[in-house]
């Protein structure tokens, strides 16, 4: 089913499923032959036919309408008062021209022998000597033959630069007509052939026909044939490179094929000429109307070179071009096109994990928005399509109010018809229940530098007997000048050895309540009737004395830390499989039993599919050297590379 697209909205259809609304018209690395647009009069032809339809089709459906009247044209009847169109090309005239007129070297000429005869004449007039001495020098000077040469250059250099230079370019492959004159050339041995081949392979020459082709393109961009009652066909002609998609998507409707999506990156964005609506009746003389979306994409996959498109214009109002900010955001869930019933374009689908990072250049369809990977961009010639966040977020939050049923089952209540009594229970669930906001999609991000004098704290989070504990022993030994804790605060009374300040900051349980009521406490516990916990304060008094925090947290106090002005820097620390633990914890001392080491891994599992979008980085303790060498680089990455945090970290 082709007629319509869905353009990405949740329906609920009786069919068994959503078949693809588009397709792109063409795919990069594909190589093909050289087309060239054909000659203009069976364009006109062409044009011709496609006017008789359009004229007939109103005929149809507005029968006793009067007849158009030509002379009610103003451009008609300007054409029939001026039949000569366009603009003299001196370098080819006309037989006739030139032999009726007379060469340009013997005008000069005559003109040098009436202003000799001017100046004699002068000096017989005068009486001084010296003005006949300048009369002489004059006439002298003009009797020289490199004076004769000079004056003739001149004139004709000038006659040249007077005329009317053309509004428009003549042509968009200035540097195709260089290839085939040279093929010409190729078996001249006369002296001016062999000038003109070294002139025309000359490698400034031939970036200077580079880069007319290429604002010549965009100086012709469109033009608008003829108008038929209220309908324009147009002629938009591209440049399509081997290597540079032409970055647009097609759909059927009805027997028309009509452009859909105009792609960032292609060809057709570039160059601003394609729009959406524009229905394809011709590409290179080859008719598309009645031809199916396959078809079109199979024609175009083999073109390069100059593509010649004859279009009707879409009917709806072109906005304004307009500079769209990018936007880079962190993707919080794993997305697969290949498994999108509702993408618009399988093709340009951008399939990306967790924790990706993508940026967004295009939210013009608000459901599906156009992007790349970070990293990608040099080898992504053309924007990917990925799930807009509202979209997303309607997705998801339908998935959580579907009964857990089967997968066949759940796909049944995607398609098919609900009950009123289950849609409206639905209805009613996702209007009390659910907070799009709450739904994770993606979270718009920035790239922020730490100062030099002023470290991201680093949490290190993993479940029990993984390591994460003996990770941060190892630093703040390695380096104590550079590595430190936060002081925890504790209701219970301090020791002999102890200091408040030192170990401990020792609070009443009143104050430390209080401390707790007003969220100043990162994470906090109570053992053996006394309290316990890490504030935000501890964290940026070290902060603040230039060295990083170091900080094992539950990953419930993730949230708290990131919502503070902290910029964490969080590492998950992984457990290796269950064999390679074992053997691990045996070197410690430690013995798990078989459900213990279970456990570990289960936890891991649940912290990384629960938590996983606030890890900046993952570590899998399968050696405890390695591992400490990887934590230590990606904590010293911290000083020379910029990292991706939250843009509302940096407001």
């Amino acid at each position: 089913m082709i007629a319509s697209r869905t353009n990405g909205y949740v329906q609920e259809a009786s069919a068994p499923a959503v078949s693809h609304r588009e397709r792109a018209v063409d795919c990069p690395g594909q190589e093909g032959s050289l087309n060239k647009s054909p000659h203009c009069s069976s364009h006109m032809e062409r044009i011709q036919h496609y006017q008789e339809e359009l004229r007939k089709r109103r005929e149809e459906e507005g029968k006793g309408r009067h007849d158009i009247d030509p002379n009610a044209s103003l451009r008609l009847k300007k054409l029939s008062q001026n039949p000569k169109i366009g603009i003299d090309n001196p370098t080819f005239e006309g037989k006739e021209k030139a032999t009726n007129k007379t060469p340009r070297y013997f005008c000069c000429l005559s003109e040098l022998e009436e202003l000799l005869q001017v100046l004699k004449w002068v000096q017989h007039s005068l009486s001084d000597s010296q003005s006949q001495q300048d009369v002489e020098a004059v006439t002298q000077l003009l009797a020289k033959e490199e004076f004769r040469n000079a004056y003739t250059i001149y004139s004709v250099l000038s006659q040249q630069t007077n005329r009317i230079s053309p509004t428009s370019p003549l042509t968009v492959q200035a540097q195709d007509l260089c290839q085939e004159v040279q093929r010409i050339l190729q078996t001249s041995q006369q002296k001016e052939g062999l000038e003109l081949s070294a002139l025309l392979t000359n490698p400034h020459l031939q970036a200077l026909m580079q880069a007319h082709d290429s604002v010549a393109v965009q100086e012709i961009a469109e033009e608008s044939v003829t108008q038929y009652l209220g309908e324009t066909v147009k002629l938009v002609r591209l440049q399509k490179a081997r290597d540079t998609p032409l970055g647009a998507t097609v759909r059927n409707d009805m027997d028309n094929v009509v452009v859909s999506r105009v792609v960032k990156g292609g060809a057709a964005e570039r160059s601003g000429l394609l729009s959406e609506g524009d229905e394809i009746l011709e590409i290179n003389g080859i008719p598309i109307r009645g031809k199916h979306i396959n078809e079109v994409h199979d024609l175009l996959q083999e073109m390069q070179g100059t593509l010649t498109f004859l279009l009707i214009p879409s009917s709806h109002n072109k906005p304004a071009p307009h500079r769209q900010t990018v936007l880079h955001v962190r993707a919080y869930f794993d997305y697969d096109p290949s498994d999108d019933p509702f993408v618009p374009c399988r093709e340009l689908g951008l399939s990306f994990q967790k924790g990706d990072i993508l940026h967004v250049i295009s939210q013009d369809d608000p459901n599906w928005w156009q992007a790349y990977r970070d990293g990608d961009e040099d080898n992504q010639p053309l924007a990917g399509l990925i799930p807009g966040k509202s979209f997303q977020q309607q997705r998801e939050s339908l998935k959580k109010t579907t009964p857990d049923k089967s997968r066949e089952q759940q796909g049944k209540i995607w398609c098919s018809k609900k009950s009123k009594k289950l849609r409206r229970r639905n209805t009613s669930t996702l209007t009390r229940n659910t907070d799009y906001d709450d739904v994770l999609t993606y979270e718009e991000m920035s790239l922020y530098h730490q100062p030099a004098n002023r470290k991201r704290p680093v949490a290190l989070v993993g479940p029990a007997n993984s390591g994460h504990d003996e990770l941060r022993r190892r630093l703040l030994s390695l380096e104590p000048d550079k590595f430190a804790v936060a002081v925890p605060h504790t209701t219970r009374s301090p020791r002999i050895h102890e200091r408040n300040g030192r170990e401990y900051h020792f609070v009443s349980r009143s104050s430390f309540e209080a401390d707790l009521a007003a969220g100043k406490f990162i994470e906090s516990g109570e053992y053996e009737k006394n309290l316990y916990g890490t504030s935000t304060d501890s964290v940026r008094h070290v902060v603040n004395s230039g060295r990083i925090c170091l900080l094992c947290l539950h990953t419930r106090s993730l949230r708290v830390l990131r919502s503070s002005n902290l910029k964490p820097y969080v590492v998950f620390i992984a457990p290796p499989s269950q064999e390679r633990l074992r053997t691990l914890l045996a070197t410690e001392g430690k013995t798990l039993k078989p459900e213990e080491l279970k456990e570990v891994t289960e936890k891991a599992r649940e912290m990384e599919m629960n938590y996983s979008h606030f890890f900046d980085a993952t570590v899998v303790n399968f050696d405890p050297d390695q591992a400490f060498q990887e934590l230590l680089r990606l904590v010293d990455k911290l000083d020379t590379e910029p990292q991706w945090v939250p843009s509302s970290w940096l407001c």
